[in-house]
């Protein structure tokens, strides 16, 4: 396994949970006779072939002595992965969230392949929901895309993998022979890895140092009501946005879609903790995922990176806010760029697992959370998605919902997956951090309209 998918392994804790969610909501309206539970189970065992992560499950190194490997699970079996669940009346949003918070609350079990389905029926208007639960560890936004075409028939032959052979759980003297050929390798590239990152952080200073806008740095954040130690639970919500909406402020201000996104979210944060009584005078600053391997050919693992952008929450017109943002985010793509965008991977790679462990752990033990500024003070993410609308049968695939985890000390984040002609975005944290979650979904609304009506009115008087 390589290192930064290990280190969400090694970021669990009975209170950080490292996995994500799907939330895939269907049209079964025009199935004559429903779904039938059973054969949504049988369909996905039919489509194993084309989700190899799926049929894969962790073998730990004794002792903790090298990154866990993966195989494929000789014991595996689809219905201790799907299992279902009926949401209450009337079966609309909320009900639906309640069972995704649900969903959220629980780990995944380590002795199987590390993903699970609760098919959720009891909705309104003939839907259906299949919510996905799926370790970090396994796939990032990218590979999780590609996952999503791939089981719906969505890729060409080409795409398709072998067929599934299960293979042994090796021993230990085999599994420690792994870790010791691994460990003589990364020894091997240790030295200029450590000349690389040197250079790195000293020609990305000068760059930050020198750019009219500086980028923020981990814990250059005020504190906030979502900055605090987690329980084991989680709040969840949803909404959509018109990504056409986006794409028409974009258009018109010279930005992208990201900045506009990031841009409507510090608006939406900063209305909820305006109501909450709790806004600092300081910006809020986000940890922004970013995809270093887009190709939708990838299906697991991760290739991700961070910039971390202030949001804007001290401006309050939404399209001078807009411009920080475009600005900010400008410059840590520049500063990030000269860093090196696969620096966060290798180093994962030479970060001995007992060490990693033990400082999540004591940090999660001691509630430090509590009483410290955080690195940053949440997580804003925004996943292309399928560009056309997906079917299995005549089920349509009406709206897809995905969000990452929280951390101890970053209790709120804020995904975005874009769908067709939506902008679907999911809302999580926990009883701490964000009590009702359904508070930020409605001033993203907000948000949304008030930077739209700014542009559209800058646009005519411009």
């Amino acid at each position: 396994m390589l290192g930064l998918d290990a280190k969400f392994l090694y970021s669990e804790t009975r209170m950080t949970h490292m996995h994500t969610l799907k939330v895939a909501v269907f049209d079964m309206s025009r199935l004559p006779d429903g779904y039938s539970y059973d054969e949504i189970v049988e369909l996905f065992g039919h489509r194993l072939d084309r989700l190899p992560p799926f049929r894969r499950r962790v073998v730990p190194v004794p002792w903790g002595l090298g990154h866990p490997v993966w195989i494929e699970d000789p014991s595996f079996d689809i219905k201790r992965h799907i299992t279902r669940c009926r949401a209450g009346e009337p079966g609309g949003a909320r009900e639906l969230a309640a069972v995704v918070g649900d969903v959220a609350s629980r780990r995944l079990p380590r002795d199987r392949p590390l993903w699970e389905i609760v098919v959720v029926d009891g909705l309104a208007d003939g839907r259906l929901a299949v919510v996905a639960k799926v370790h970090h560890a396994v796939a990032d936004g990218a590979a999780t895309v590609a996952l999503l075409l791939s089981a719906f028939g969505a890729r060409g032959p080409d795409s398709l993998v072998e067929v599934w052979r299960p293979e042994a759980i090796p021993t230990k003297p085999q599994l420690l022979k792994l870790a010791a050929r691994a460990h003589v390798t990364r020894l091997r590239q240790l030295p200029r890895l450590a000349t690389r990152s040197l250079r790195g952080l000293r020609e990305s200073e000068v760059r930050r140092r020198a750019s009219p806008v500086r980028p923020p740095l981990p814990f250059d954040t005020p504190k906030t009501p979502f900055n605090v130690s987690l329980t084991g639970q989680r709040t969840y919500a949803m909404t959509t946005l018109a990504l056409e909406d986006l794409k028409a402020v974009r258009r018109a201000q010279g930005a992208t879609l990201n900045d506009v996104f990031l841009t409507v979210c510090g608006g939406a944060v900063r209305t909820y903790l305006i109501e909450t009584g709790a806004l600092p005078t300081r910006p809020l600053v986000a940890s922004v995922p970013v995809s270093t391997d887009p190709s939708t050919a990838r299906l697991g693992g991760n290739r991700v990176d961070n910039w971390y952008v202030s949001i804007g929450t001290d401006i309050a017109d939404p399209l001078e806010r807009l411009q920080t943002v475009r600005e900010v985010a400008a410059a840590a793509k520049g500063v990030r760029s000269v860093l090196g965008n696969d620096l966060l991977e290798r180093r994962a790679d030479i970060v001995p697992p007992q060490l990693y462990t033990l400082v999540v752990r004591t940090w999660a033990r001691t509630r430090l959370a509590n009483h410290t500024r955080p690195p940053v003070n949440l997580v804003l993410s925004n996943v292309p998605g399928p560009r056309e609308r997906l079917h299995i049968g005549q089920a349509v695939l009406e709206a897809i919902y995905s969000v990452g985890p929280i951390l101890e000390g970053i209790g709120l984040n804020i995904t975005a997956w874009s769908y067709a002609d939506d902008l679907n975005v999911s809302v999580l944290g926990c009883p701490t951090s964000v009590p009702d979650p359904w508070l930020i979904t409605d001033a993203l609304q907000r948000s949304m309209s008030d930077i739209k009506e700014a542009s559209d009115r800058s646009a005519r008087t411009g």
